[in-house]
């Protein structure tokens, strides 16, 4: 290495240039260095670094397809509907133990339903969107009327499960704790209660004939309920029933089929008029042998435009099962967990939400994605789509809610 000294050296063989390093060059040797590194202030250089450079959750977080952001709440965001009559309202309640209804086009407060002593998880309009109804977890339930902003009736039950209107007539219905369903004319507060067993009423749907209902408890029993009568129609028990706690229903369009979820994995589909399970459906293809090891159904939904039905499942996977042959046709894939799904009530789109806090729609025919929405800072725990499926409000843990406008491939 006679030529150590010289600081480069070009070899032209081949067109290449090589440098050589001279290694006797103590320029920028290890004692230098030492020296030149206790200039340097490591905390200052690792703010600058911060500064410059981002996690890929940071650069995740500056996405934001939302067209707009409702952040009244003081609290996880828990549930959201809109109005059904003109889908320019809707309604959220929250941790902050208050419900809002307010305008999806600018965020504007309508209404600010207070009072409340717990989270509100609970909030629904009426059929023809003159009231309101908002209930918190300990059970208070108050009623508003939207265009003059006041409270028309309230109620103290039991620890509030679920609540819904009836689809036609100013009626609410409630399931407690205690395994009681209520039911009230509003705001008269007329009552009649449907009495079960002392166990949990987990979910309940009033049919759209408007005369039964359908409610699942938390010992796997589902239970019909003439609403006019006030007794039991059908009982789904033991064998037929689930064996775990029930977690969501739906119905068809002309109330002659349910859907029922459960935590044991399964989904059965049932027969309004006999009260027979017609099929059932779970991934595995059989019963879980516990709750423990089930794969929980979160969200089922019947499609309006195809013979399909669609389940929500708890590790993050969307089923789209075929009625005609009771068979599953896609297995759409999530990265977390399912909370809910919504079917659009004239196509074959799907939408769903998850515990990474991104809105998803899917194609049923193809099992294919067509859109995401993002902008949430946590999962999301309900949304709602409108009736014309061209508007999107979300509700999440990062204490917002949000508006999405929805792209659809035909449009």
């Amino acid at each position: 290495m006679a030529n150590m000294e010289q600081n480069s050296l070009e070899l032209h063989g081949d067109e290449e240039i090589i440098e050589v390093i001279d290694l006797n060059d103590t320029e920028d040797g290890p004692d230098n260095l030492a020296d030149d590194l206790e200039d340097i202030d490591f905390e200052e250089a690792a703010n600058a670094d911060d500064k410059g450079w981002e996690t890929e959750d940071e650069m995740e977080l500056e996405r934001d397809d939302s067209e707009l952001t409702f952040s009244k709440h003081t609290g996880s965001v828990f549930c959201v509907s809109f109005d059904p009559a003109t889908n320019n309202l809707a309604v959220t309640g929250g941790e902050d133990d208050k419900a809002y209804v307010w305008r999806v086009s600018d965020g504007e407060v309508v209404l600010e339903c207070t009072g409340h002593k717990d989270s509100v998880t609970c909030a629904v309009f009426s059929h023809d969107s003159s009231l309101v109804a908002s209930g918190d977890m300990s059970g208070l339930i108050k009623v508003w009327k939207v265009e003059t902003k006041e409270e028309i009736w309230s109620f103290e039950v039991g620890d509030l499960e679920w609540l819904e209107w009836h689809p036609c007539a100013p009626v609410l219905l409630a399931g407690t704790d205690d395994g009681n369903v209520w039911m009230w004319k509003i705001p008269s507060g007329d009552c009649k209660t449907f009495q079960s067993c002392a166990c949990q009423s987990t979910s309940g749907k009033v049919l759209p004939d408007g005369k039964r209902a359908v409610v699942g408890y938390e010992d796997g029993t589902v239970r019909f309920w003439d609403l006019k009568q006030g007794n039991s129609i059908h009982v789904i028990k033991g064998k037929d029933g689930h064996q775990g706690a029930l977690t969501c229903l739906a119905c068809n369009k002309d109330s002659s089929l349910v859907l029922t979820g459960s935590v044991d994995g399964c989904v059965k589909l049932i027969n309004t008029a006999t009260g027979k399970v017609v099929s059932m459906f779970s991934l595995d293809g059989s019963k879980a042998k516990d709750e423990e090891e089930s794969n929980s159904v979160e969200s089922v939904g019947f499609c309006n435009f195809l013979p399909l039905i669609a389940v929500a499942y708890l590790d993050g996977t969307l089923a789209i099962y075929d009625l005609s042959t009771q068979m599953l046709r896609h297995r759409c894939r999530h990265e977390a967990g399912l909370v809910h799904l919504q079917w659009e009530e004239s196509s074959s789109l799907v939408s769903t939400c998850s515990l990474d806090g991104v809105l998803r729609q899917w194609d049923a025919r193809s099992g294919k994605m067509v859109s995401e929405y993002r902008g949430h800072a946590a999962e999301i725990l309900d949304f709602s789509i409108n009736r014309e499926a061209t508007v999107a409000v979300t509700a999440s843990g990062d204490n917002q809610a949000k508006v999405f406008f929805l792209q659809r491939p035909d449009r």
